[in-house]
């Protein structure tokens, strides 16, 4: 019993660690002006390639963080710092882009060609829309921090750590499939204004997220 009620406890802190990083609404609202131009079939594909491409990331870094860390020299607290850098920027660049045209929709404009469009997206299906918009530096310096935790814990506890933050990403992989798959639903829903309203939102929120993950990286650096 108590090691089932250990399994549930840090199922709900990887869901709670991994779900403000990971973003599944917010970044359901930038990939959506790559994803609405591609027709309904080949959408679904994109989105599930996201997916596979995100969920392989996390077990990357799930498994083998612990041995990148001591490989490369490199604490937690520095991956923090830098992930958190790098989430600030984004939600800065995306802050700043909602009073311009997006970039998506000029290229739109420019190529006409299906197929053409298709092909561009495709090539950027793993960058930047699965990395790091989708699962960035704050996805991965989360799982490196709980991935670290799990190997101080003896064989019973890390089989109950990994099978919890394992149920966690896979339960985040199939939150990201639920919004990206129905953001143009939820844009419709909203109207013109709404999506403009929310795209600020939530890139202020990354930004924050961002922010809040650096500092933490700096206060136990110093």
């Amino acid at each position: 019993m108590e090691q089932v009620h250990s399994f549930i406890h840090l199922l709900f802190i990887g869901v709670i660690a991994l779900f403000p990083v990971v973003n599944p609404i917010g970044s359901a609202f930038m990939v959506s002006p790559y994803l609405s131009r591609l027709s309904e079939p080949v959408k679904k594909i994109a989105i599930r390639k996201i997916v596979l491409y995100a969920f392989c990331i996390c077990m990357v870094s799930l498994f083998a963080g612990h041995w990148v860390l001591e490989l490369f020299g490199i604490s937690i607290p520095v991956i923090q710092l830098g992930g958190g850098i790098m989430i600030c920027k984004m939600g800065w660049e995306s802050l700043s882009a909602n009073d311009k045209q997006p970039v998506s929709e000029t290229k739109e404009t420019n190529l006409e060609n299906p197929d053409v469009v298709e092909e561009q997206v495709m090539d950027n299906l793993f960058y930047p829309l699965t990395f790091p918009i989708t699962t960035g530096a704050g996805t991965i310096s989360v799982l490196f921090t709980l991935s670290a935790h799990s190997n101080n814990a003896n064989l019973t506890n890390l089989l109950i750590n990994t099978g919890a933050i394992l149920l966690s990403i896979i339960i985040m992989c199939l939150l990201i499939y639920i919004f990206y798959s129905n953001t143009r639903f939820i844009i419709k829903r909203l109207g013109r204004n709404g999506e403009k309203i929310m795209n600020r939102i939530m890139a202020f929120l990354i930004f924050c997220v961002g922010l809040q993950i650096a500092i933490t990286g700096f206060k136990q650096i110093f």
